[in-house]
């Protein structure tokens, strides 16, 4: 027998790991882990789609799919024994503790990684002297002539009943209370997928306006693997839009930022550029005082407190609004991004390291390719520009509902008794964070 392992990849169409666990001839047991160090380091959010998603998979399978509890790097040795596989087919996983976890388990039992939840696996994008890129665009570049693979047909498969094996006890698939409305599985995956194909043309354009639905809502499928971006660059180029190619550009960004993380593991944590360490930082009581106006919603900024409140309760904020919410963080209430990083991980369903943490950064002008120090958002303008007709604000801010058109943005007839006054003045911030990165 052998066994297939599965990680972020919680789908049974296009994976490469079953095509090379067929290879071998046996007959094939799926397993996976709930491994607890990284189900405590998931917000609730993101452990229940994690659950539902292995619920749609295990479905798929026929009931089949192996569930047990534990350090990898006991269980995962222990059930391969149990079955004698040779080895344990995986999909490669680029992540710091990914990458850790699987060179303990691989010292005692052989692992086999084919494919990766990327386009193009970190590491492969490369300079013509082989050093990695720094920088997205010159990246995008070498992304685009590097090319990807066609999907692989890998979705029916006859797999072992765990049943008629001996091992580890198969455990229930556990549920978690703090859900979101987000459909888990790759069925879903394949739905939304559909669904926003119908409207990519437009992408391009519309992007960035959170008061329209414009937007695929598949990170979250990309970040469980319930679809692999190789199915979404096929049906993409097929199209050969301007909102096609944008999308196209934005699969991109999500393979450097991984690529960056796989070079720097420490900017998980830290400044991807170091002289931004010295800066200048707030902290004490009312800098958590803010921190709690701006998680909850209440900093008196519309735009901002309709960001947090779709977060609150969506558990999932538009891009661009993640933005200015990070913006007005860092550079209006000079908090460290990391704490607002943070806080998306534990609140996002479709949290993601690599792509939040160097998000942020970006933001902050601490990172690659990063955002000049000196861009400031603007949060009134910001919400003049992208939410024009006011109708986000007064979706997720019910205090404003009364005012109308983008007049939400600025209150200028006057702010209702319920909704707080601005706990900062951004043109006085905006010149403290200057002179702040000035000082460096």
């Amino acid at each position: 027998m052998t066994l297939v392992w599965f990680r972020r990849d919680l789908r049974l169409g296009d994976l490469p790991t079953i095509t090379a666990a067929a290879d071998s001839g046996d007959p094939v047991l799926g397993l996976f882990v709930l491994d607890d160090r990284l189900l405590k380091a998931s917000g609730g959010p993101r452990r229940d789609f994690l659950f539902r998603s292995l619920a749609a998979l295990d479905e798929q399978m026929g009931g089949r799919l192996l569930v047990v509890h534990g350090d990898p790097e006991t269980v995962v040795p222990k059930v391969a024994h149990a079955i004698d596989a040779e080895c344990v087919h995986v999909s490669a996983d680029y992540g710091p503790y990914g990458r850790e976890r699987d060179e303990r388990v691989g010292k005692q039992v052989s692992l086999v990684a084919t494919g990766s939840p990327y386009a193009v696996s970190p590491g492969r994008v490369v300079k013509s002297d082989g050093e990695p890129y720094k920088v997205f665009t010159p990246y995008f570049r070498q992304w685009l002539d590097h090319g990807w693979r066609g999907p692989a047909d890998t979705s029916t498969f006859d797999w072992i009943d765990p049943a008629d094996v001996s091992g580890p006890r198969r455990v229930q698939i556990p549920t978690e209370e703090d859900s979101s409305d987000f459909a888990a599985g790759e069925k879903a995956a394949s739905t939304q997928w559909s669904e926003f194909l119908e409207q990519v043309t437009g992408y391009d354009d519309d992007r960035n306006r959170p008061d329209l639905d414009a937007t695929s809502r598949m990170s979250v499928y990309l970040k469980y693997g319930n679809i692999h971006p190789r199915t979404m660059l096929k049906d993409l180029g097929a199209l050969r839009s301007a909102g096609s190619a944008a999308y196209r550009r934005q699969i991109a960004w999500r393979d450097f930022y991984a690529d960056i993380l796989f070079q720097r593991p420490d900017s998980a944590r830290e400044n991807y550029v170091k002289k931004f360490d010295k800066i200048e930082l707030d902290s004490g009581k009312q800098a958590d005082e803010v921190f709690a106006a701006w998680c909850e919603g209440r900093t008196g900024f519309p735009i901002v407190d309709a960001g947090m409140r779709q977060l609150n309760s969506e558990k999932w904020m538009h891009n661009r609004v993640r933005m200015i919410v990070a913006s007005f963080l860092v550079k209006d209430l000079h908090l460290p991004w990391w704490r607002g990083a943070r806080y998306f991980m534990n609140t996002l369903v479709d949290g993601d390291l690599a792509s939040n943490q160097h998000g942020w950064q970006w933001t902050a002008g601490t990172g690659t390719d990063a955002s000049p120090y000196f861009r400031v958002f603007n949060p009134v303008t910001q919400g003049e520009k992208f939410d024009p007709t006011g109708d986000y604000v007064r979706r997720w801010v019910p205090e404003l509902r009364g005012e109308e058109g983008k007049a939400v943005h600025t209150l200028k007839f006057g702010r209702p008794a319920a909704y707080p006054e601005p706990i900062v003045d951004h043109k006085h911030e905006r010149e403290v964070a200057i002179a702040r990165f000035k000082a460096l």
